[in-house]
């Protein structure tokens, strides 16, 4: 094998391996994804809920990858959503008071939302509010991709 031989295997196999992982970093989410909650789980949540708001794929920073679409319903104790979200890996949910929709606002107003959670689930999902946060004194719930620094999606609630 030439020098200039190697040194192209080198790199093609090194773009191989880079591509390799970056897919199996998003592909990973998608294949141990626990199964989402059943629509009358959902359903029966909702009717519980004190705010309503919907998520939607035509937001600023929501694109082919990043999105959510369906109805969040937000009650004292649990947070669901009736519909689904784009796959990706380390979802969290956040509670803020003002309503976003791009990368640049969540982070300049990240000091003031509360986290809920990790959203685990792609097709409908169910997230416990823990005790001492109070989503009345928020307006908007984001889905934020915490490892890849991401926008998903939000909804104003109130």
């Amino acid at each position: 094998m030439t020098p200039r031989q190697l040194i192209i295997s080198i790199f093609t196999h090194g773009f191989a391996l880079i591509i390799g992982f970056a897919a199996g970093i998003y592909a990973l989410p998608i294949l141990i994804a626990p199964e989402g909650p059943p629509a009358e789980v959902i359903e029966s949540t909702a009717s519980n809920a004190i705010y309503t708001g919907e998520f939607r794929k035509d937001l600023k920073d929501s694109d082919t990858f990043h999105w959510g679409e369906g109805t969040v319903s937000i009650g004292p104790k649990t947070i669901s959503l009736m519909g689904e979200l784009a796959p990706g890996p380390d979802y969290k949910l956040y509670l803020s008071p003002e309503f976003v929709e791009t990368e640049n606002d969540f982070e300049r107003i990240k000091p003031q939302m509360q986290q809920v959670g990790d959203v685990k689930t792609f097709d409908n999902f169910l997230v416990s509010v823990p005790a001492g946060i109070d989503p009345s004194q928020y307006n908007t719930v984001i889905v934020w991709c915490e490892s890849f620094g991401e926008f998903i999606t939000a909804a104003r609630y109130q």
